[in-house]
């Protein structure tokens, strides 16, 4: 016999209807409007014999992160298939060569932010590095740093705090002892890696440093 529902004062026997509505498709994030979800590939190639890692500089145009060092990559969009065609998607625009000239390596663990932020990490290799030319309306420049000199200089790591507080349509008059000032939320590490005058941190940095563990791993097989 179905549970009965309680519902405005009738009894329904809707346990059979809710499951169905419960179960039509699968869970997912229900306000997709606060995050954002994207997909970034941690690019390896070869120069002069030795292994290293591209890095972009974001264009100074770009409204969100201008200037900042990061990955190729982007937001997930709805026509890509898969987390991993989005980095390859965004990854070929950006750095101007074709998907084909990408091998994909794999993926990585993926990130949730404290500030928003669920981020899709994999790893490609750039085989003819030669034909790389960014897109200048989201790439400033790339450069490269050698995967030995990042295994052999720790990464600094600081600490982050993050807050909230009400504005002034927020409802303080239904809530009992709410503060109206900051709130502190949760305290997060912050990586930061220095080569040459380039500082690279942030979530790219912790990417870099979840790569380079793995990395080590590989050397004490």
């Amino acid at each position: 016999m179905d549970p009965v529902i309680h519902i405005n004062g009738q009894k329904k026997a809707a346990s059979r209807a809710l499951r169905q509505a419960l179960n039509q498709q699968p869970a997912t994030i229900d306000n997709p409007e606060d995050y954002l979800t994207s997909a970034v590939l941690l690019p390896l190639l070869e120069v002069q014999g030795e292994t290293c890692i591209l890095f972009e500089i974001r264009s100074a145009e770009l409204a969100r992160q201008p200037g900042e060092i990061c990955f190729p990559g982007g937001r997930i969009e709805a026509v890509d298939p898969s987390p991993a065609a989005a980095a390859l998607r965004e990854t070929s625009e950006e750095l101007g060569i074709g998907q084909d000239t990408i091998e994909f390596l794999g993926p990585m663990n993926y990130l949730i932010s404290p500030i928003g932020v669920i981020l899709y990490p994999f790893v490609g290799y750039l085989r003819q590095p030669e034909d790389v030319c960014p897109n200048p309306r989201e790439v400033a420049r790339t450069f490269t740093v050698p995967l030995n000199y990042l295994l052999n200089h720790r990464p600094v790591i600081g600490q982050m705090e993050l807050a909230s507080r009400p504005l002034p349509d927020f409802p303080l008059y239904l809530l009992d002892r709410y503060s109206n000032g900051w709130k502190r939320r949760t305290q997060y590490p912050v990586w930061f890696y220095q080569y040459e005058d380039q500082v690279i941190w942030g979530l790219t940095a912790r990417i870099l440093y979840s790569f380079l563990e793995k990395i080590r791993l590989l050397g004490d097989l």
